[in-house]
């Protein structure tokens, strides 16, 4: 099991982080997950996204929207420089901008559902991302008056167009966009949604009529995870988010399908550094 630098990068106590990133190196990341969202905007390089055993080719100005717990790395060409606009979001921040009609967070949510990361704008939506990105880089530069009001008026303002395009988007052949292993992705999808239940290697080759040997090898090639590092992280990720929101231990063991309370505290220590407990303790 990877130590947790290797797993979770960075914190984010913002609403959001706005950055314009453009480098020339060789960057090598591992795989890892945030609590946060991320939306990053592709400008230039060669650069594939790897989402939850999904393959990503950018173009330029394409939209990646990377959910909160979802593993994903880029790999990167040195040979060209990489450009590109993060945006770091804290979700509970779109969720206050929510309304009972208009959820921000639909976005991120049908990405997951679908299976599709990214997005590629028309005409119309790359015209106006444009104009707002460059607007929200110059008001998150400024110091003027309200210049934070008007950042997360224009951020607010990107966001409805990713849903809008999102959800103006689902009749398009996004398997375009990517390339991915579809056996490999079912098992994925059905793994995150049965997290509680028998996950063993002998269960999933029998459910998936698959030798025990092939499914090892296609799931290391497509996630970069052994099938028991991938179902332990996933886990373990499913208990951090339940032991944040107050919920008892002993509960979260069974729910996220750990057999036995002690395996499971020893391993969600050694992810996190504290006990179920204690962790709780330290956010209060």
């Amino acid at each position: 099991m990877p130590d947790t630098e290797k797993i979770k990068r960075g914190y984010l106590k913002e609403d959001f982080r706005f950055a314009h990133l453009k480098d020339q190196q060789n960057l090598q990341f591992e795989y890892h997950y945030h609590d946060f969202d991320k939306i990053i905007v592709f400008i230039s390089g060669n650069v594939t996204y790897l989402i939850e055993g999904r393959a990503y080719r950018l173009e330029p100005w394409d939209i990646l929207l990377v959910r909160n717990e979802e593993i994903h790395k880029p790999i990167i060409d040195p040979n060209e420089a990489y450009e590109r606009i993060v945006i770091w979001v804290n979700p509970s921040f779109l969720q206050e901008h929510s309304s009972s009609d208009c959820d921000l967070l639909t976005c991120f949510r049908l990405a997951a559902e679908e299976g599709s990361n990214l997005l590629r704008p028309g005409p119309e939506m790359l015209q106006n991302v444009k104009s707002i990105i460059s607007q929200l880089k110059d008001s998150w530069k400024s110091t003027g008056f309200g210049s934070r009001i008007l950042c997360n008026a224009l951020f607010i303002q990107l966001v409805v167009h990713i849903n809008r395009e999102m959800l103006g988007s689902k009749s398009r052949n996004k398997k375009d966009y990517v390339q991915y292993d579809e056996r490999i992705a079912a098992i994925l999808d059905y793994i995150n949604s049965h997290l509680d239940g028998d996950l063993s290697i002998d269960s999933l080759a029998s459910m998936f009529y698959m030798s025990k040997y092939n499914l090892m090898h296609k799931f290391k090639k497509q996630t970069g995870y052994s099938i028991h590092s991938y179902i332990q992280q996933k886990r373990l990720i499913m208990a951090h988010s339940l032991i944040k929101s107050g919920k008892p231990a002993t509960e979260v063991c069974v729910e996220c399908g750990f057999g036995d309370y002690s395996s499971f505290v020893r391993a969600f220590k050694k992810m996190f550094g504290l006990s179920p407990k204690k962790y709780y303790k330290s956010l209060r």
